[in-house]
């Protein structure tokens, strides 16, 4: 018979490799082809690392063909307009232009950055919310094979809708690990990625190659927890969007206590007191109980 103790020594293999594979955090590097220092040490950083390159950058190309050397994911980094009045790259995307227009600078994008297998948004509030604007992006992104890793720089992006009817799949940012450049804030933020991970299966984290960033990664990434993986963004193409809503905050002290309107029933004395049952019995019992069940019938048929 199927002992008890092979059962569990079974159970506890069957959840250790599924806890194993569970969590999966990918981490994206944007606005690379500006500082050659800081992307090298990106670089030399583990493979599963990926980067996301400006098309007009100075060092678009040759960054982006030595992240794609080096083994890490290459993304098109590409400048879409923000809501805000702020500087804009060339040839920056707005809701406004022509599908034409539109095709013209990705595809001088794709050029721009040779080994690319997906394309995020370089800020973009303002295009990312217009489904227009964003529907015309992802009909020119189908001819391309590529994915879209949505910033997520707006609450309210239409990239996901925009995709509807072509065979871009969109993946989105959970954190941004370095909107404080303080190292105490992106230490905070990439253990929140990690927990996001753990809680829903996977999580992406983007980040920029400032020194501070390049700091925290250097320290933290060789003491990720066992049980999450590194991956690049494209191994989660498939993997259920999971967006748990945070749990509200705890009442305040000060407000009242619910009312209970069942107040229990009194309790019915037994006539005479229960016989102890002995502790071998009692186990004896469970025992035969638990090798009678279903579950460990079905796992001794597999040994």
């Amino acid at each position: 018979m199927f002992s008890v103790k092979k059962m569990a020594a079974a159970l506890s293999g069957l959840l250790l490799g599924c806890s194993a594979s569970a969590a999966k955090l990918a981490i994206v590097i944007d606005d690379f082809g500006y500082r050659p220092q800081q992307e090298n040490q990106v670089l030399q950083m583990p493979n599963a690392i990926s980067v996301a390159v400006l098309p007009t950058a100075p060092h678009a190309r040759e960054m982006a063909t030595k992240a794609h050397q080096r083994g890490h994911e290459v993304l098109i980094h590409l400048p879409m307009a923000p809501l805000s009045k702020q500087p804009l790259e060339r040839d920056t995307l707005q809701p406004e232009m022509s599908s034409e227009e539109i095709a013209r600078i990705i595809h001088n994008a794709v050029s721009n950055v040779p080994y690319a297998v997906g394309m995020n948004n370089h800020m973009g509030s303002k295009m990312t919310s217009s489904l227009p604007g964003m529907q015309k992006v992802m009909q020119v992104l189908d001819h391309y094979n590529f994915y879209f890793l949505d910033s997520m720089t707006i609450g309210n992006s239409q990239a996901t809708r925009a995709a509807a009817g072509t065979s871009v799949k969109v993946i989105k940012r959970r954190v941004f690990l370095d909107d404080n450049q303080n190292e105490a804030e992106i230490r905070k933020q990439f253990t929140r990625a990690v927990h996001l991970a753990q809680r829903n299966g996977s999580a992406i984290a983007i980040g920029h190659p400032h020194p501070s960033t390049v700091r925290v990664l250097q320290q933290m990434l060789p003491n990720l927890p066992a049980d999450v993986t590194l991956v690049r963004p494209s191994q989660l193409l498939n993997e259920p969007q999971i967006i748990r809503p945070t749990l509200p905050p705890p009442p305040s002290k000060a407000a009242p206590k619910p009312r209970n309107p069942f107040h229990g029933v009194a309790v019915c004395p037994l006539p005479q007191p229960v016989a102890p049952v002995p502790a071998t019995q009692a186990l004896t019992v469970i025992k035969e109980s638990i090798e009678q069940s279903t579950l460990v019938k079905k796992i001794g048929s597999l040994f």
